[in-house]
Formats: structure tokens, sequence, C-alpha cells
């Protein structure tokens, strides 16, 4: 038994060793085999590379012995144009701020030695005045200062009219005032222009989103934080260091004997409802005993110079200063204390790009920039983050486009389409075949198990829809902001009209109030034409979302209790709309118009469309329904002829912004200013005339 067992036993060991022997050597050979693999796929990969390498060889420019100190020469060449000497002491103040807000202050490495940059900005500025730089090349400068001044002085012509300046929304800095602990490294630091913002933006966003949003339901300070409007001239001369603002006008205005006792800058809070400028700030009351205080010591009536949205803020005072229950100035105030308005890119009937933002948070800038900048930014800015932002900016919204279908065209035709136009611009919003086949209808269940309305259903809509339906996509206190601060409308009847300009939520609505009684002042419309500018767009959408939206407030929000005019809610807890964003890879360049990245393509300024900046002056203001007085209005346009080898136009570029630099726009400042004004004349390079009496103002 047991020489059996035995027997067996060593049968099945050699059995075993056999099988044994077998895996290993086909471990080994499935080893060897994958090495192998991985040498001839490494070595042709190496060989690969060595081609491309050789290939690249003649290619001196893409060696990083060529790269990196071009990259030194590129730093030094941009630091001598923008770095001016006094920025050494600034960024050693940034330097310490970030060092400390991530607790690597000096306190905490007491063996860091202090940095002294004074011997650096000494030699600095000594480099820069012993180093000349072509002009065409610099970007602080165009080579022009002070020539436009010179040439006025020569005439014999000198400071004639006291000149207030009224900045809009890039041009008038925003800084903290907060005491509040989580506020007070920021304590008097621009949050709004300059590099410190730039600064907090990158390194403290969060914080600065809570120090520049409003309180949704005051539209007021939000608790802790308290941010200001920068004063004086020096806070709208420049954005940020080399980007200038009103710099320019500022030169050459003192060159004909302006100076701070008879020129003085306006700036305002742009994030407040008008109505809050003047409750927080007292901002049209002071700009009144500023401009009587001006017409006492000069006795000269003031000549006003507004930018962009500073346009609309100037027509709201004209109404404000009048009223008997507000500025209390009496029918003849303007007519006594002003001389003229220059309005610069007036945002007369609103702005369109103001409409996307609303709706989707976004706009030209955003979806046209490349892959890589838009994931950048909607990771650091999201869609609904900025959407937050706008929402909570009540003064923003006196950006809504006004006059509705009869100004920004109907589902036919628009009154600026260009000719054998493809598509219209009356469809503000418009969506692909693709979109617009919703097998859902109203009041059945989608794929996504919602139940759809007729608002939820993707429709072309024309600026009276489009209107309406993005306001029901914004939160509750934007709609009651909105109601209470601002009408958009068109009004006709000459005796409405009249009892309009007594109801302060029509005051930046040209098309709903007239023009003061003063015949003898006058306004200058001054704007650039020649650069594409977004006029309406494609959109897109997605599943149901939920958002900003108070869901919870489930009971009907009426203007009043007589009203009949209520805003719905959804059902608690039910998300309330499609997600919808501009189609941004919808793009035909042989469209008309044209279509780029979701957006439709017109006629204006980059930013203002032409019908916003010229409609009112060419044909609404020369109607005695909204002109009774008959003032005089003057519309000159530029064309925006940048030179290539400046990188903002030089001085005979017309965009949104660098207007402010055109030499041709300092020229009719100053003639106007010196009270030559009668040499301004009508001058037109579009086609706003045509446009202009498209529009359906009967």
């Amino acid at each position: 038994m047991s020489t059996a067992l035995y027997n067996r036993s060593a049968s099945l060991k050699r059995r075993h060793d056999s099988d044994t022997a077998v895996i290993r050597q086909d471990k080994q050979s499935h080893s060897s085999n994958k090495v192998d693999s991985l040498k001839d796929e490494l070595a042709n990969k190496v060989e690969t590379w060595r081609e491309k390498v050789q290939q690249q060889d003649q290619r001196f420019y893409v060696k990083r012995r060529f790269l990196f100190p071009l990259g030194i020469i590129l730093g030094v060449f941009l630091g001598f144009i923008l770095i001016q000497p006094n920025d050494f002491t600034d960024f050693q103040t940034h330097l310490a701020l970030l060092l400390d807000e991530f607790e690597f202050g000096l306190s905490s490495f007491p063996q860091l030695p202090q940095i002294d940059l004074s011997l650096v900005e000494n030699e600095w500025r000594r480099l820069k005045s012993s180093i000349n730089i072509p002009e065409p090349w610099k970007l602080n400068n165009n080579g022009l200062e002070f020539t436009v001044g010179e040439n006025i002085k020569e005439r014999g012509l000198s400071a004639k009219h006291p000149v207030i300046l009224v900045p809009g929304i890039i041009s008038t800095g925003l800084e903290s005032w907060s005491t509040e602990p989580d506020y007070r490294p920021f304590f008097r630091q621009k949050m709004w222009g300059g590099f410190s913002m730039l600064s907090q933006v990158t390194f403290n966003r969060d914080k600065w989103m809570n120090a520049i949003m409003l309180d949704p339901i005051t539209g007021l300070d939000p608790p802790g934080a308290k941010v200001r409007a920068a004063e004086g001239i020096d806070a709208a001369s420049m954005f940020i260091q080399g980007y200038w603002l009103w710099s320019k006008i500022v030169e050459n205005l003192a060159v004909v004997n302006y100076d701070t006792n008879n020129l003085y800058l306006a700036p305002y809070d742009w994030r407040l409802s008008y109505g809050n400028l003047e409750e927080r700030d007292g901002y049209f009351s002071r700009l009144k005993a500023t401009i009587e205080g001006f017409k006492h010591r000069h006795d000269r009536r003031v000549v006003l110079v507004a930018h962009s949205m500073g346009s609309t803020v100037m027509l709201y005072f004209f109404k404000w200063v009048e009223d008997p229950e507000h500025g209390k100035g009496g029918p003849d105030w303007v007519e006594n204390h002003v001389e003229a308005l220059i309005s610069i890119a007036g945002t007369h009937l609103g702005v369109v790009k103001a409409m996307s933002a609303f709706l989707s948070g976004e706009m030209k800038d955003t979806v046209q920039i490349n892959p890589a900048g838009a994931y950048v930014l909607e990771r650091f800015f999201s869609r609904k983050e900025r959407r937050k932002l706008f929402h909570s900016w009540s003064g923003s919204a006196s950006m809504w486009i006004k006059g509705g279908s009869a100004v920004w065209g109907d589902a036919l035709s628009a009154p600026d389409d260009p000719d054998n136009a493809d598509h219209t611009h009356g469809d503000l919003i418009a969506f692909r075949n693709g979109v617009l086949e919703d097998p859902a209808a109203p009041g059945i269940n989608d794929n996504d198990g919602h139940i759809t309305d007729a608002h939820d259903i993707a429709v072309n809509m024309t600026a009276d829809e489009a209107s309406t339906w993005i306001l029901e996509r914004t939160p509750l206190h934007f709609q009651r902001m909105v109601a209470t601060n601002y009408s958009y409308g068109i009004e006709r009847d000459e005796e409405v009209l009249k009892r309009n300009n007594a109801d302060p939520r029509k005051w930046t609505n040209p098309l709903e109030v007239q023009l003061p009684n003063a015949p003898t002042t006058k306004i200058f419309c001054t704007y650039g034409h020649g650069k594409q500018t977004e006029r309406s767009y494609w959109y897109n959408r997605g599943p149901y979302e939920y958002d900003d939206v108070q869901a919870d407030a489930h009971d009907p929000v009426c203007a009043n209790s007589t009203s009949e005019d209520c805003t719905p809610q959804a059902p608690l807890n039910l998300p309330l709309s499609r997600r919808v964003w501009i189609d941004s890879e919808f793009t035909d360049s042989n469209a008309k118009p044209k279509i780029t990245n979701g957006v439709k393509m017109g006629e204006g300024d980059g930013t203002v469309s032409l019908l916003s900046l010229g409609a009112m002056c060419v044909e609404g203001w020369k109607r005695k329904r909204w002109n009774p007085a008959g003032m005089k209005v003057v519309t000159v346009e530029f064309p925006h002829e940048p030179v290539p080898t400046i990188p903002r136009g030089g001085g005979t570029t017309s965009d949104h912004v660098d207007i402010l630099g055109n030499t041709a726009l300092n020229e009719l400042i100053l003639k106007v200013a010196t009270g030559v004004e009668n040499e301004v004349e009508d001058s037109f390079v579009s086609n706003i005339r045509e446009y202009a009496k498209r529009i359906q103002w009967d």
C-alpha cells in the first residue's frame, strides 16, 4: 500500500515539475517577446523624433538659445513702454500684500531683507530718458500728444466754457473704502481699473466678487463691503498703466488753458441704478451744484462731455434737474446752465450685447476667444457667475435695448439689414433648424420628463419677444428692480410724453420722454463707424437647470395689488428653464449678415450698434414730439481707420473706447469748449439716415 502511494506521489511530482517547466518557458518566451516589442516601438519613436529634429535643425528660431534671449529682449522692451519709474513703489506694495494674503509676510520670515527699489527706480528713469523709442511703437502714446490743443491755441482760441467730463463704465474707476477685516487689505485700492484689480481678480477672486457685487434686494452695498467711484481727473485718465482713457482729451484741453479750476470729472458708481446713485451718493445733487458753481464763477454755461453710458446718465440728469420733486431746478435750468452736451459713442437706445449678458452671461468677447482662453475664462468666471454679476449691477439694466421691434426690426426685416440679406437682424435671438425641431408641444412631457409651455419651445424671437423671454429668466430681485427703475418701450403720443417727463422710470429712455426746454442748448452726437459690432445672435439650448431665479417664491409677484401684470412662478423646487448659450460652433463668413461663432455681426463702433448710436440724433430728436424746444442736434461720424503699426490704432481710430484719443474728436471738443461750435457740422460715413427712416417712428 505504501509502495503504491509512493509511486503515485512520485508520478504526480514529475508531472507537476514538467508542467511548471512548460509554464516557466512560456512566461520567459512571452516576456522576451514583449521586451522585444517594446524595444522596437521605442526605437521607432526615437527615429521619428530624430527625423523631426533634423528637419528643424535649420530653423534657428525654434531653438531655446534663440527663444530665451528673445523673450528677455521683448520683456525689457515692453517694460520700457509700460512700466513707469513710480510703478516700482506700487510693485513693492502689491508684492507685500500678496505675501501677507498667503501668510508669507516678512514677519513670518525675519531673515528676508527689506527690498529697496529706489535705486532701481532712479536707474530705470535714467535709462528710459536716454533711449529714444520710435513713436509708432509706443503703447502709451501715438505721437500726437498736445498737437490738437496747440493747433487750436495758434488760432488765438482759449478756454471759454467750463467743461465737465462724464465717463462710461470702462472709464470709471471704483475703489474700496471698507474697513471690515475681510476687505481691509483692499482699502483705497482699485476694485475696477488699475494693476491692483488684476492682482485681486487673479489671487483673491472670491473676495473681489463679494466686494464688487451689490446687494440683490436693496441694490446698494452688501454687508461689510463699501466700494465708491474714484475721484479726480487721474481716476479716469487710464484704466491701467499704459492703457489711456481720458488722458488725450485732458492733455489737449490743458493746452488751451483748462485746469482743475474750469475742468471737472464727474465719476459715478455705474453699478447702481440711477435712483440709487442719488440716494446713496447724492450724485445728481453734487453735479447740479458743480455746474451752478461753474456758472456763477465764470459766468458761462457749461459744456458736458459724456462717453458711452455717461450719455444716458446725462439724459436722466436733464429730467431729474427739471423735476419739482427731485432736482427742483425748474423747466429753464438746462437752458440757463448747459451750453452743449457732447455725446461720445452714446448708448442712447441700448446695447445689444447687454441682452446676451443678461441671458447667458456671454457676449462676442467671450465666445470669440480661442478655445484655451475660453476654457480658462469658464473655469475662472463661469457663465453663471458672470450672469450673477450682471444681475446685481442694476445700473447695467439701463443698457437694455429700447424701442422693441419698432426700432430693432421684426421677423421679416430690420432697419439695418444689409442688401440681399440671407437672414434678418430682426430675429434678435434665433435657433438653428435642429434646435427648432422640438418634439414636445405645449403641455406635453418632453424627453426629459418635464412639462413644457409655449415659452420653453425654441422659436426665433424679435426684440419684443426676446426682451420678455430674457426677463422671465432673471431672478425676481432683478425683475423688481427693472419694474421700478426702467422702461424700454416707445411712446408716440405727445400728451403721454409730457406726463412721462415726471416719471423717473422713463428718464433713461429717449423714446419715452422729451428733451428739456432748452432751445439754445446744443447736442453733438459723435461716434465711430466701420468696426464690426454684434447685432443679433444664434443660440443653442440644453437640458433643464436650476438657476438664480427664486423657485421657492411660488406665489405670483405683481407690481401692485391692483395690477394684472404678474410674473408667474414655477412650481416649488422644479428647474425653471433650459440652459441656453450662444451657438459658438455656428460660423458662416459668406452669410449676410456675417455670422461669427454664433454672433450675427452688424454696423457700429465695435461695442454699440449703429442704430443706438445715431438713430435718435438723425431722426428721433429732429421731431417735435421728442424735441419740443427744437434743440439743435449735430451728428458727426468718424470712420474707423486705425494705423496698423500702433496697437490701439492711433489718432484715426474710432473704436468705442479708443475714440477718446481720436484727433478729430479732440478737435471737435476743443472747438465747442472754446466757443466756435458753429464750425462743427453734420458729417456722415454710414447709412444711418437711411436706416433711421425705416424705424417705425409713427
